[in-house]
């Protein structure tokens, strides 16, 4: 019993002693990770808070572009614009749409071509502004450069196939690619994923083209997938 009385003070001892040299250290870590965890809770809350506003913002210039107001619309969306992301990406689309409606064309491509190299903003955002921007001025755009724009999304099963593919195709009709441009207005008549309305027009395009949106399903997909592999002589 005395040796166990003895283990124990010595024990205690060592406790006090490792409590006296490290009790600061220990209590200062557990206190950074308080913090650093009450900081992330309250960032995260900020972040949520400033999503919703945002949102709030947006529907409010929705709601004043719906109406005719493209003026305050476009106002309201200047404090949207700021910074990056999705939301900002959207503002800054919707502005330069807003600015090809208003017929400031010159404005509208600017701020088209600004999103799609933005390396900030999600590419599906990009993507769309390529898109847009190659399509005002697709008239004036020589068709090769159309072609080298637009061709990595105009590939089936990719979200804009078919608003690029009809781009593409007609780039193709303007180098006399009559063999490219056939098969892939067939295909983009048979993504279920494109407008009607879409659909219907590259439908018509194949026929008169010469190509069989219908029946020549499987010689189409494998024309467009060599075009689209194949690199683009001009």
């Amino acid at each position: 019993m005395f040796l166990r009385e003895v283990d124990e003070a010595l024990r205690q001892d060592q406790m006090l002693g490792a409590m006296k040299r490290y009790g600061l250290l220990v209590g200062a870590l557990v206190t950074l990770l308080l913090l650093g965890l009450g900081g992330y809770l309250w960032w995260g809350n900020h972040r949520d808070a400033q999503s919703a506003e945002r949102s709030e913002k947006f529907t409010i210039a929705l709601d004043q572009i719906e109406a005719g107001n493209l003026a305050g619309g476009a106002t309201a969306l200047v404090p949207l614009t700021e910074g990056s992301g999705g939301s900002a990406a959207a503002a800054k689309l919707m502005q330069a749409s807003i600015a090809l409606e208003q017929g400031r064309q010159a404005e509208a491509i600017k701020g088209f071509a600004a999103i799609a190299a933005d390396s900030s903003a999600p590419q599906p955002f990009r993507d769309l502004a390529a898109i847009r921007e190659v399509a005002t001025q697709f008239d004036t755009m020589p068709p090769q450069q159309v072609v080298d724009r637009l061709k990595p999304l105009a590939v089936p099963g990719n979200p804009w196939f078919g608003s690029a593919g009809e781009l593409v195709g007609m780039a193709y009709l303007k180098l006399g690619k009559n063999q490219l441009a056939g098969p892939l207005f067939a295909a983009i008549s048979r993504d279920k994923t494109a407008p009607d309305s879409l659909r219907s027009r590259a439908r018509q395009m194949a026929g008169l083209l010469g190509v069989d949106a219908i029946d020549d399903v499987a010689k189409a997909a494998g024309i467009v997938a060599e075009g689209s592999a194949a690199p683009t002589q001009p």
